[in-house]
């Protein structure tokens, strides 16, 4: 089957591959020890608050898929979660902050939100009704979410100037939210305090030193709210862009063992309206200089706050709901898939795309709930990316963008490939680093015969371990349908990826092709290759 499909694919695209510059390419993937982990439950996305009022670039493309009123009866939602089996769903954004839980002796009136000129983001404050909560964490339990929640940290506070909030933390209503959650046998995985206050915040920003007080505040309302109880959340703060002093500071002040996890938000491609938005993200240099802001957060937690971990808590690529034609297409996948590789590698244990629905950047469409291609690339990364984080090394261009972890729930590694090229065809040649060592070890390796070469090939794939199972490789190729980078659909292995006639997400099958035959990515594609039978003692 492989065979013949490969077969086909260079046929049909034969005139292309003419046109194509062809050069080869070395990774060597080292399996001995991992360079860092992820969660199993690593890819997350968030649901918002924003109502059908938010508008950008004169569009309004939330419609119906806010926290307050998304249709939770639609079959695609959960058949689309399901598929996950266990996803982590974060409940947050710009208006958490300003978001009433109707329960308990309230300060202030509990109304929708609506829109208001001097209102923090242009609306007035909103209500989450507990008949609402009852219904959200009745269709969590049973789709198998992974529960974040962010809590209003602005409650109790108040303007000092445009931007400047201060004062103490009232954390009266969250208290009562706590309660009745507990009261109901709601399971909350961790729950957020605010969101984007950080440093010079957006649209609202609160002092570090305050910050990490009101943190130890609510983790004493927190560990005494679940004394009684099994389930111990995490406390998860502050949900901003990294400020590496104000971050430092957060981390001081609230000391050991207060915060679990230090989220932080990535919005590197820029505004949602953007005409380069294309070009940056198949610009590998611009892909890369987000790196600085992960490494920057890794030093701060292993310095300042051991004790935590590390997520992206939220990140669309684009801001403001993200571009139009360019979010919700194959082209974005370049981004997104590349994002959650270089996070890993520097031991983020989560990553929230925003959003799991509304926007442009949402993972499912807005109206149709029907999956956009960055949906199908998040449940491929689910499904074969592994926990553990390997090195890898490469003599290819900075177009040719390669991650390699343990394999998931199975020995072996997966690869992940992204070619940004436009005209370079990449053969490649997987390498496994334990072979280059034993080489280099004083081994002579004489090549004398077609069937030595290939059995040498077979050797540096496999590396040392024996094994009678077959030697191939699973490969899942990822193309835009019919060449377009905008496309609203993407092709596996051929095949375009849509529902089937039922309404059920589709299945996405490997081609198998044996190690020892050439490896090829094509021009603007994504690969992920699975190797069953690489030695890698770190995946064991």
């Amino acid at each position: 089957m492989g065979f013949h499909l490969s077969l086909f694919l260079i046929l049909v695209s034969l005139p292309v591959i003419l046109a194509q510059e062809i050069r080869h390419a070395k990774i060597v993937v080292d399996g001995t020890t991992t360079v860092a982990e992820i969660d199993d439950n690593f890819i997350c996305a968030t649901l918002d608050w924003w109502p059908h009022t938010k508008c950008d670039y004169n569009q309004c493309p939330w419609g119906n898929a806010s926290v307050i009123n998304l249709d939770l009866s639609h079959p695609l939602l959960a058949k689309a979660i399901q598929a996950f089996k266990h996803l982590r769903i974060r409940i947050g954004g710009s208006l958490q902050d300003q978001v009433l839980y109707n329960i308990g002796d309230l300060k202030s009136p509990c109304h929708p939100f609506r829109k208001m000129k001097d209102g923090l983001f242009g609306f007035s404050k909103g209500c989450l009704y507990m008949r609402r909560w009852d219904e959200l964490n009745h269709f969590f339990s049973k789709t198998g979410v992974i529960v974040t929640f962010g809590l209003n940290a602005l409650n109790g506070r108040h303007q000092i100037r445009r931007g400047a909030w201060e004062g103490d933390w009232d954390p009266s209503n969250t208290i009562d939210l706590m309660k009745y959650t507990i009261s109901k046998g709601y399971q909350i995985d961790s729950w957020e305090f605010g969101n984007e206050l950080s440093g010079s915040g957006v649209g609202a920003s609160v002092h570090a030193e305050q910050y990490g007080k009101d943190l130890i505040k609510l983790k004493g309302i927190m560990n005494e709210s679940y004394k009684k109880s099994n389930l111990k959340p995490s406390l998860i703060a502050p949900g901003g862009f990294v400020d590496s002093k104000w971050y430092t500071t957060l981390l001081d002040v609230s000391g050991s063992n207060v915060l679990n996890i230090v989220t932080h938000h990535i919005y590197n491609l820029g505004a949602g309206v953007d005409p380069n938005l294309v070009s940056k993200i198949l610009d590998p240099s611009h892909l890369s200089k987000i790196s600085d802001t992960f490494s920057n957060l890794q030093l701060i937690i292993q310095k300042h706050g051991p004790w935590a971990s590390a997520w992206v808590g939220e990140s669309g690529g684009a801001y403001n709901s993200g571009g139009r034609h360019v979010s919700d297409t194959f082209v974005n996948s370049f981004w997104y898939l590349d994002q959650l590789g270089m996070a890993s590698k520097y031991n983020t244990k989560a990553y929230c795309r925003q959003s799991l629905i509304g926007g442009n950047y949402g993972l499912l469409n807005t109206t149709t709930f029907v999956p956009r291609p960055d949906y199908y690339s998040a449940l491929l990364w689910h499904r074969l990316m592994g926990k553990g984080v390997l090195a890898v090394d490469t003599d290819a261009s900075s177009y040719l963008r390669s991650y390699a972890h343990c394999s998931k729930g199975r020995a072996g590694i997966t690869l992940l490939l992204i070619n940004l090229s436009n005209q370079t065809r990449f053969i490649i040649d997987v390498e496994n680093h334990m072979t280059l060592d034993f080489h280099a070890n004083g081994k002579k390796i004489q090549i004398e015969s077609s069937f030595m070469h290939n059995l040498k090939n077979t050797v540096s794939w496999v590396g040392r371990k024996a094994s009678d199972e077959p030697l191939y490789r699973e490969e899942y190729h990822l193309t835009p349908k019919d060449g377009f980078l905008r496309s609203e659909t993407s092709v596996l292995n051929g095949v375009p990826l849509k529902l089937t006639d039922e309404g059920e997400i589709p299945k996405m099958d490997p081609v198998l092709n044996a190690l020892n035959s050439p490896l090829y990515i094509v021009p603007r594609s994504i690969a992920f290759i699975v190797f069953p039978n690489f030695d890698a003692p770190a995946c064991v």
